[in-house]
């Protein structure tokens, strides 16, 4: 059985994701949430989402003027959640060409600086996105690079399908209920508005709202565990 997440003025979560906006649809509801129990919650983005195929709806942004435009609404969404922000600068869909050690190492020195209580990534191999897949894995990859006394828990967030075998991970291992905080996390979404116009637009025909915020699914890894990368 899923164990509930329940933050408390101690709990100090760091989410590594790979763009801005990932933040909000993995974890914002957990962001609010730790933030309105007296938590921390820092969100280390890996790129700037600059090749991002949406530019709004109606159109508002370039493929020149999306980096900023993307920047800004992260600011905003993060104001909105209560998050700090540290980045990694890597290339939009190119993490996965990046040295993961080194990325990794990067990432250890965030998490030796924040020190955080748990820390959410996407899991690797069930991200969907080559960039959410290699970002999960160079988590894995810094978590297992400290001295055990140094480790917290890390979870995960799977956005696969059955297409994506998302069925052989079974039950999440902790689940996050959202539905205080779903208002917080859908106005951060709303700032995210380069990516999310269509989404909001077409949200009550294809079901999607309910499904971002009633709760948040993570699966506990093992960094010493193989994953599908390796």
């Amino acid at each position: 059985m899923a164990e509930p997440f329940t933050p408390t003025t101690d709990t100090n979560i760091l989410v590594v994701l790979p763009h801005p906006d990932d933040e909000t649809f993995a974890a914002g509801g957990t962001i609010a949430k730790t933030v309105a129990a007296g938590g921390r919650a820092t969100y280390v983005c890996g790129t700037w989402g600059d090749m991002g195929r949406r530019l709004g709806r109606p159109p508002f942004a370039t493929r020149e003027s999306l980096r900023d435009i993307r920047s800004k609404e992260l600011d905003d969404a993060l104001e909105i959640l209560g998050c700090d922000l540290r980045h990694l600068g890597i290339r939009d869909k190119c993490v996965e060409f990046e040295d993961p050690e080194e990325i990794a190492e990067r990432v250890r020195d965030i998490i030796r600086e924040v020190q955080p209580t748990e820390i959410i990534t996407f899991y690797p191999g069930f991200g969907v996105h080559p960039d959410h897949d290699a970002l999960g894995h160079i988590t894995v990859l810094a978590l297992r690079g400290m001295p055990q006394a140094e480790r917290v828990p890390l979870y995960a967030v799977a956005v696969g399908g059955e297409q994506h075998n998302f069925s052989s991970l079974g039950a999440p291992d902790v689940i996050s209920d959202i539905r205080e905080y779903n208002s917080v996390k859908l106005d951060a979404l709303r700032a995210h508005a380069s990516q999310t116009q269509a989404m909001f637009a077409n949200a009550e025909q294809d079901g999607m709202l309910p499904r971002l915020r009633d709760e948040e699914r993570f699966y506990v890894l093992d960094p010493d565990a193989k994953t599908m990368l390796e």
